[in-house]
């Protein structure tokens, strides 16, 4: 029997994901040589938000008006945006990239953390459990971080901000992704929002900026692509399949750039990398296999899906409610 054609579209959009998430650590590298942390985050949101906002007036999507809204937009945004966006750029000036991945994948753990204290957590299955602890395990077997160097605190930011993305699944999944409001409004808010609150922290770090081709470039991929486009996808999944399973898109993050290096750095692969991935595929398929009825997003279902058929938003979500 054939996988349902939502679950293949729910898999394909965690792929995408991963793709966009995972090339972001070499975009972050090369858009430091010409830009501060805060300067990096500002104009990546920037360039996010802009794109965003075109494509709700194209299909006419409204912004939603309601103060409580746009305060839970901000509170996502510093916590899912301008600060571990930050904090990651801080980060990747002394640790190596590889580092960084894996201190990112840690999210999911957090993830379940998070939503076991606010309660947004069902109780968790065995599958789940071994899923979530595999996939860690896949990630480390990929970048055996043992052989990497960096500095304590720049590993520290890193893990600090994977943290605080573990706080973003759960906090989106229960006051956003349960309104009636389309992904890509969602997605246009909370980044408009985080637009603002980086605007406002631009003079931490100040220097003048280096308008270098390539750090130009690499601005441009992760605002576009690696921001806006992503976080689409992210909103999606969070309302499809819940905060935990959306969550796992960090464990492909890895494998992604294992083959980035392999295809653009000309890198070997190793027979180690080639066990850490698959041993990462696992642990992905063992926490979708155990998904059930996403919590706190069935409100949101019928005007996400009406969405993706191109039926376009709802009456309430016309309304900006």
């Amino acid at each position: 029997m054939g996988m349902p054609a939502a679950r293949r579209g729910s898999v394909v959009r965690l792929v995408l994901l991963a793709v966009l998430w995972g090339s972001s650590f070499v975009w972050i590298k090369v858009g430091l040589r010409g830009f501060t942390p805060m300067q990096l985050v500002f104009l990546r949101l920037l360039l996010a938000a802009g794109l965003l906002l075109v494509i709700c007036r194209t299909r006419g999507l409204r912004m939603p008006h309601e103060p409580v809204v746009w305060v839970h937009f901000a509170v996502a945004a510093t916590v899912g945006n301008v600060v571990p966006f930050f904090l990651f750029g801080v980060g990747e000036r002394s640790v190596d990239s590889s580092l960084a991945a894996i201190l990112n994948a840690t999210t999911p753990l957090w993830t379940i953390a998070v939503a076991l204290l606010a309660r947004t957590e069902r109780a968790m299955s065995a599958s789940r459990a071994a899923g979530l602890l595999v996939g860690f395990a896949g990630t480390v077997v990929i970048f055996a971080p043992w052989r990497s160097g960096g500095s304590l605190s720049g590993a520290a930011a890193c893990l600090t901000a994977s943290a605080l993305y573990g706080v973003m699944f759960v906090y989106v999944g229960r006051f956003l992704t349960s309104r009636d409001l389309a992904p890509t409004v969602l997605s246009a808010g909370q980044l408009t929002a985080a637009t603002v609150l980086s605007a406002l922290a631009l003079p931490v770090g100040w220097h003048a900026p280096d308008l270098r081709p390539d750090a130009l470039g690499s601005v441009a991929v992760l605002g576009l692509l690696g921001t806006g486009v992503a976080y689409i996808l992210n909103y999606r999944l969070i309302t499809d399949d819940g905060p935990t399973v959306a969550s796992t898109v960090t464990y492909l993050i890895p494998v992604v750039a294992v083959l980035f290096g392999i295809t653009v750095l000309g890198e070997s692969l190793s027979l180690r990398a080639l066990v850490g991935m698959a041993v990462v595929l696992v642990g992905v398929g063992l926490v979708r296999l155990s998904t059930g009825q996403p919590p706190d997003s069935t409100a949101a279902l019928p005007t996400v899906r009406a969405a993706a058929r191109g039926d376009g938003p709802s009456p309430e979500s016309r309304s900006g409610r």
